[in-house]
């Protein structure tokens, strides 16, 4: 067992970290997509990182492992956890399904403008009665000639009001449940799509959330990734890539909000002692630490399992569950380390815990994830 990471894997991480820090927000309003931010993180290679450069000049190819700790180095630098959010949507749950289970036509069509990041891909899936249950989707879509024609909603798309791309699940077969679902690559310029206004969020704003109509929109047969009834199973391996790689950039944040509270708890003093001198603040700083690095190794050994090409679901799960769950209380113990200072908004400690919140909810729940575990285990 090897826990050391290489020296080229060492100056990636470094490299994400300087650029993250350089990343500068302050002429974004809140609550609008960083165009320019979106466009430097392109030229970095973000959304390329684990797509091999047969298919664009900014894939990398990099291994699961090396691309986890990359988006640990962005997640610990940047201050604007939103737009890494929207990238890694854009990324792993729409990039990767097309890489690995569209055709090569189709690779090689989109993978450039998706990986540059001069194209922009939402995915979606969600409705307003179906979220974590894939096999419950009222979107439908029916064979035409060479056409589907699909129809329906989806809720809670990620770049939904910037996408030139959706990645989208429907349901072709209402009678075989999860395998009469089929994914589509829908261009979000045919006639038919309607894309609502972008929800105002607790967190992660600069990330675009909406609702999306599709009225009998006519997608060609080309554009279906794997073959129809797939979709279920493109899904589940979507989730797998981005429960693994988004999540690496919580433990970023979770790291940086550590040494943040490490540096005030040094430097603040009650009366002639540092904060740090009580146990009622040092301690709490300590479970920080413990669940950080529970939840980092939980992450590396997910990824690993996936790299190892071996079932990883309950890893995974582990791993989501792990970080969600971690990331919100420490959100919450460093506004408690920080005081009242911590929960003024102009501080900027509240921004994790409001960033923190979504992450028990998408990518599947917190309670997905343990029944995942539970299924796992042979519980019945």
């Amino acid at each position: 067992m090897n826990f050391e990471w290489n020296e080229d894997q060492l100056e990636l991480f470094e490299h994400a970290l300087s650029f993250a820090r350089d990343l500068d927000f302050s002429k974004v309003p809140n609550g609008v997509f960083p165009k320019d931010a979106w466009r430097a993180l392109g030229e970095f290679g973000y959304y390329g990182l684990p797509i091999d450069s047969k298919y664009s000049s900014c894939g990398s190819g990099f291994d699961i492992l090396t691309t986890v700790k990359i988006l640990e180095g962005l997640g610990q630098g940047s201050t604007d956890t939103g737009i890494l959010f929207a990238g890694a949507a854009h990324t792993f749950a729409c990039a990767m399904p097309i890489y690995e289970h569209g055709s090569e036509k189709l690779k090689m069509e989109l993978l450039p403008g998706l990986t540059s990041g001069e194209k922009i891909a939402a995915n979606a899936i969600s409705e307003a009665e179906a979220g974590s249950d894939i096999g419950k989707l009222t979107t439908k879509a029916w064979r035409e000639g060479d056409y589907y024609v699909i129809k329906g909603a989806k809720s809670y798309v990620t770049n939904g009001s910037v996408a030139d791309y959706f990645v989208l699940y429907a349901t072709t077969n209402p009678k075989f449940g999860y395998l009469g679902q089929t994914a589509f690559v829908v261009p979000a310029d045919l006639p038919g799509i309607e894309v609502g206004n972008s929800y105002k969020k607790l967190g992660l704003n600069s990330a675009q959330l909406n609702q999306v109509f599709f009225d009998e929109v006519k997608v060609h047969k080309d554009y279906v990734l794997g073959s129809e009834g797939q979709g279920a199973r493109i899904f589940a391996a979507s989730m797998d890539w981005e429960r693994c790689c988004l999540f690496a950039l919580f433990i970023g944040v979770m790291q940086r909000d550590l040494e943040r509270c490490i540096e005030y708890a040094n430097t603040r003093k009650q009366g002639d002692k540092t904060i740090s001198k009580f146990q009622a603040v040092s301690h709490r700083i300590a479970d920080m630490e413990v669940r950080l690095q529970s939840a980092r190794l939980l992450l590396y050994f997910a990824a690993w399992q996936k790299s190892q090409n071996v079932d990883n679901t309950k890893a995974v799960a582990s791993s989501k569950l792990a970080i969600s769950e971690a990331f919100v209380q420490s959100g919450i113990d460093s506004i408690r380390v920080h005081g009242a200072l911590g929960y003024l908004q102009e501080s900027g400690v509240d921004a994790s815990i409001r960033d923190a919140l979504g992450s028990v909810l998408f990518s599947g729940t917190s309670d997905i994830q343990r029944e995942l575990i539970c299924n796992r285990l042979g519980l019945l």
